[in-house]
């Protein structure tokens, strides 16, 4: 599979950041063709301008500030996101994303008022992330960023994908021993995609 991997973290020697390198180094060693899409290394600008906005619906031209990454979204047959929760969502960087390349005409259409999933080609989503508080507190918050890929970007995709929700809990207390079990956990799950 060609698998556009979706990283957003600015610092490279972080956890988040050794999550990444073992996901690609795993995809790969599997066969796959990765795409890895560092957002900050490619210092993407996640800010939507007031002409994009303006011509948002415009499906054609709408693409043209993000032609590269949607070309590389579209080229996909698998996506895999790696980040870290913050604030209970996406970093800025990766929200910013979303907002910028999946447009109308590249995720959705709009069909007699109604929105109509189109990225058909991605058949196979996961996504590693880290929160820095616990599962307990997550759920009492109602988990948004869990809610916001098993409810929001499952129905963007190819009906019936694979969503693999991969969440390491309470970063802020963990241990090196809680964090090599995520690691191994995270690499069983990309040796296996």
């Amino acid at each position: 599979m060609r698998i556009l991997v979706l990283y957003a973290h600015p610092v490279e020697e972080s956890f988040g950041g050794a999550l990444h390198r073992l996901a690609v180094e795993r995809l790969a060693a599997a066969g796959h063709e990765v795409d890895d899409c560092d957002l900050y290394a490619e210092d993407f600008d996640p800010r939507l301008s007031p002409q994009e906005r303006r011509g948002y619906h415009e499906i054609g031209p709408n693409i043209e500030p993000v032609r590269p990454y949607v070309e590389r979204l579209q080229a996909a047959d698998a996506l895999v996101l790696c980040y870290p929760v913050w604030n209970f969502g996406y970093p800025a960087i990766l929200k910013g994303f979303f907002d910028r390349v999946f447009l109308p005409g590249v995720s959705f259409t709009i069909e007699s008022g109604r929105v109509v999933p189109c990225l058909h080609n991605i058949g196979k989503v996961a996504v590693i992330t880290t929160y820095g508080g616990s599962r307990t507190r997550a759920l009492l918050a109602g988990d948004p960023p869990r809610k916001l890929v098993e409810r929001v970007l499952r129905l963007t995709v190819k009906p019936g994908a694979s969503v693999r929700y991969l969440a390491q809990y309470d970063m802020n207390r963990s241990t090196q021993r809680i964090r090599e079990r995520f690691m191994d956990m995270v690499g069983r799950e990309m040796d296996a995609f």
